[in-house]
């Protein structure tokens, strides 16, 4: 895993070869941060990093300012590897959290700037993933929440969607909250493509925090 830019830059560090994550490409992650970095600005930046993985974005919001960052794994490989990383750099300001996502969600009472959520691509209730997080309140008023997911998920008809940005087979789709005169209007899909450069159920497991 290699952190791109900000004050880890080219920081690299081994992931477990039994890990259960399917992590972001770099090529995807490296041109969504491209664009991240004209829309908002990282410093302090409270951030939630959903289906964290093996924290490569987490760890990118950190490395450009971003805190806290909030992360949430359920897997113990992948929560493991997320503290030993967090370990290595010496920063408090990311928190990894080892349970599931929707109870998460479920039970949050923090609203947070940006969003991001990697949830496996054959998840049974991915596309009730940014409902259930506009309804639970976790966005502010002008943060931003990016999902990640396949071609097959079209998410253009909720009043929150903003655009879909698409690298390779990566599509990540942006959300924000909208003014309620702008939600009574259509608003139409914004598609950019650029060239290539387990399912996991709720559960009622514990959230633990470290």
């Amino acid at each position: 895993m290699r952190i791109i830019s900000g004050k880890y830059r080219r920081r690299r560090f081994d992931v477990p070869k039994n890990i259960k994550a399917r992590p972001t490409t770099d090529f995807a992650r490296e041109n969504l941060f491209n664009v991240l970095n004209n829309q908002i600005d990282f410093e302090d930046l409270k951030a939630l990093d959903l289906f964290a993985g093996t924290g490569a974005i987490s760890f990118e919001l950190l490395s450009r300012g971003a805190a806290p960052v909030i992360s949430i794994e359920k897997h113990s490989t992948q929560f493991d590897f997320i503290r030993k990383v967090a370990r290595e750099l010496k920063d408090d300001n990311i928190l990894a959290i080892k349970g599931d996502v929707f109870k998460y969600i479920a039970t949050c009472r923090e609203k947070f700037d940006f969003i991001f959520a990697d949830p496996p691509y054959d998840l049974p209730n991915l596309a009730e993933i940014p409902s259930l997080i506009f309804k639970a309140g976790l966005l502010k008023k002008d943060g931003l929440f990016i999902l990640e997911h396949s071609r097959k998920n079209d998410f253009s008809d909720m009043p929150e969607f903003d655009e879909l940005r698409t690298y390779g087979s990566v599509n990540f789709s942006f959300f924000t909250l909208k003014d309620e005169e702008e939600t009574t209007e259509e608003q139409p899909e914004k598609t950019i493509e650029a060239q290539p450069k387990e399912t996991i159920k709720p559960t009622e497991t514990p959230l633990e925090a470290e």
